[in-house]
């Protein structure tokens, strides 16, 4: 049943897109909570109960939520870099969510901490690079960027000192999360926006969050 949810997420998101690239904020917004809403349903469908997945579950939830923050900036242009700032502020507590839940898992913590420390300075010295934003953009970028690179470190970490089912379904979903943010910030505050990275952006968030969804069976 979990995966006929994610099927239904696909569709809205697909529908989404379109809905959004006419300009149709407002609808665009509840499809787009729709869609975010399946992604959470098919985590709880999946959740096998273990005390791991609460804070999976609960940052599922927070995503949801963040993603029609983020989409609501369109609707309410005045306030539309409030907005989206608040989005990010939500996104990153979703973030610390599943770092809590996998960081216990790790047999290398510090290694883990220190690997993702590194490559969040190298990744934001290159999108530092390739973007334009204001100072306070940057800051929570930089934060943001690094709380979803050390997820992505020590979830890749588990996977490779204990791999199994749910630490390698969970760290392609946590890679994807992390490609798809890097691609809206450079879509968003690179100077010139593409639907196809739109696109892009959109498909390898659904598919990461919905992978993250589905990783809770093996937990």
């Amino acid at each position: 049943m979990s995966y006929v949810i994610g099927g239904l997420c696909a569709v809205l998101a697909g529908i989404f897109l379109y809905v959004e690239r006419k300009k149709k904020y407002v609808s665009a917004v509840i499809l787009k909570g729709l869609a975010s809403l399946c992604f959470v349903i098919a985590g709880v469908l999946s959740n096998q109960g273990t005390g791991g997945s609460k804070p999976i579950i609960a940052g599922l939830v927070i995503g949801c939520i963040a993603d029609v923050l983020l989409n609501l900036r369109f609707v309410f242009q005045k306030k539309g870099q409030a907005v989206f700032l608040v989005g990010i502020l939500v996104f990153l507590s979703g973030h610390v969510a599943y770092l809590a839940a996998v960081l216990p898992m790790s047999s290398n913590q510090i290694a883990c901490v220190i690997i993702g420390i590194i490559l969040t300075a190298l990744l934001m010295v290159w999108i530092l690079r390739q973007i334009t934003a204001k100072p306070a953009f940057k800051i929570f970028g930089i934060v943001y960027i690094g709380a979803i690179t050390m997820l992505n470190s020590v979830a890749i970490g588990n996977l490779i000192t204990a791999p199994s089912a749910f630490t390698g379904v969970f760290a392609v979903g946590a890679i994807l999360f992390l490609i798809s943010d890097v691609v809206l910030i450079l879509n968003t505050f690179g100077g010139k926006f593409r639907q196809s990275l739109r696109i892009a952006n959109i498909g390898l968030y659904y598919a990461g969050q919905l992978l993250i969804a589905f990783s809770l069976q093996w937990l």
